[in-house]
């Protein structure tokens, strides 16, 4: 079996594809001709604009049409560009999808696979200790014992401020499911820290305030979250689960030298149900805008390049070949490296695997009734401090 290992870009790459429809990518008029643009952000990297070069190259190949690269400077202009039928199509976060999605009517086409083997969500869950009144509950088989609501007054951990698994998700379910009350101003998502402080507040019960660390500090991240919940200093960690278990990750070894200092026995830790799954960052477009031929040959194009690797003298029929390897039809191309399907999946997905076909209801449903209860959380979205959405209607109008 032929295995090679992508290098994994660092780089942050958003891709928005405009077309001019004819020729190829489905106009009758095969005399027309055609023009893709493709829109992209990144750090100022020679290496990084040469790989954007090779995918926008390899694309005019696939579908015939000219395709030229256009510079963007945020995931709200992506957003504002899908809008305004000023692009087609564009890798985003999974954050700025649901705002697209919800309130622009914009459509999955892709989605990124995040693993080898093609994983594309996460589970968001919370984490208790066994023994807990809030781990009995769940355990003990009763369902007029609800460990979500022995939450209120215990002391909660989360990787840090706004994160998905560790804030907003849990949050936006115990605040959607009735759980807890927000409180604050709705239009201003700062109101969460006091919402959090109000419900988690340890302290009046002789326990500790919430743990919602800055970057880098004492029990921040994931491992920071189970660190927390391992060493006593909270009663609940929201962090991944189930096959991403966060507790798996750093203290399931079976030799214990390799776990992290703070953990405890694997059986010590008790998941709760899912809060939802988190999203792998997905490929957007404007079904008012794009016709469904165009969308289609586009989608076809990159999903073929899953089959494709780059080989460096390849043994195979009784010579070495060095090229893009197919590993369908075992051809190998003789065609630029920053062309062959794998690397331009490694430099422009956010892992580095690949896509799939998906669509908004199965890839981001879940997620985003979550985040849409969190109060403020679309206006901080929309504002300069994060996606700069709003300030990029004007813009692409």
């Amino acid at each position: 079996m032929l295995e090679t290992k992508f290098a994994k870009s660092s780089l942050m790459i958003l891709l928005m594809v405009t077309t001019a429809m004819a020729g190829c990518i489905g106009s009758d008029d095969d005399s027309t001709s055609s023009t893709i643009n493709v829109a992209y952000y990144l750090a100022d990297d020679a290496s990084a604009n040469a790989d954007a070069q090779g995918m926008a190259d390899r694309l005019a190949s696939d579908l015939g049409v000219n395709v030229n690269l256009y510079d963007v400077s945020s995931e709200g202009m992506i957003i504002q560009a899908l809008r305004f039928g000023n692009a087609d199509i564009g890798f985003m976060e999974g954050g700025p999808a649901w705002i697209g999605w919800k309130q622009y009517g914009l459509s999955v086409l892709a989605v990124e696979t995040t693993t080898a083997e093609g994983a594309t969500h996460y589970n968001a869950s919370a984490w208790v200790l066994n023994g807990s009144d809030i781990a009995n509950a769940h355990l003990d088989g009763d369902d007029s014992t609800d460990p979500f609501a022995l939450m209120a007054g215990k002391t909660s951990c989360h990787t840090g401020w706004l994160k998905y698994a560790g804030m907003l998700m849990p949050m936006g379910y115990l605040i959607k499911n009735g759980y807890v009350t927000p409180v604050g101003d709705s239009t201003d998502v700062n109101s969460l820290r006091t919402t959090i402080d109000n419900h988690f507040d340890g302290s009046a019960s002789n326990g500790n305030p919430a743990s919602i660390p800055d970057s880098g500090a004492l029990y921040s991240g994931y491992s920071g979250a189970i660190e927390c919940l391992s060493e006593g200093y909270g009663d609940v960690a929201f962090a991944k689960g189930d096959d991403f278990s966060t507790v798996e990750k750093y203290c399931g070894a079976d030799n214990a030298s390799e776990n992290e200092a703070w953990c405890l026995a694997m059986d010590q830790y008790v998941q709760l149900p899912s809060f939802g799954q988190s999203p792998s960052h997905p490929v957007m477009y404007n079904p008012e805008k794009l016709d469904i031929h165009t969308r289609n040959a586009i989608l076809n194009a990159m999903l073929s390049w899953n089959d494709e690797m780059w080989v460096d003298n390849y043994p195979m029929g009784g010579q070495n070949y060095t090229g893009c390897y197919n590993t369908v039809t075992h051809q190998v191309a003789d065609i630029p490296m920053n062309q062959c399907g794998g690397e331009i999946l490694s430099s422009v997905t956010s892992k580095g695997y690949g896509l799939k076909a998906g669509n908004s209801q199965n890839h981001l449903a879940s997620y985003s009734d979550l985040l849409a209860s969190v109060p403020g959380l679309s206006e901080y979205y929309h504002s300069s401090d994060k996606y700069g959405i709003t300030d990029a209607e004007t813009s692409e109008q």
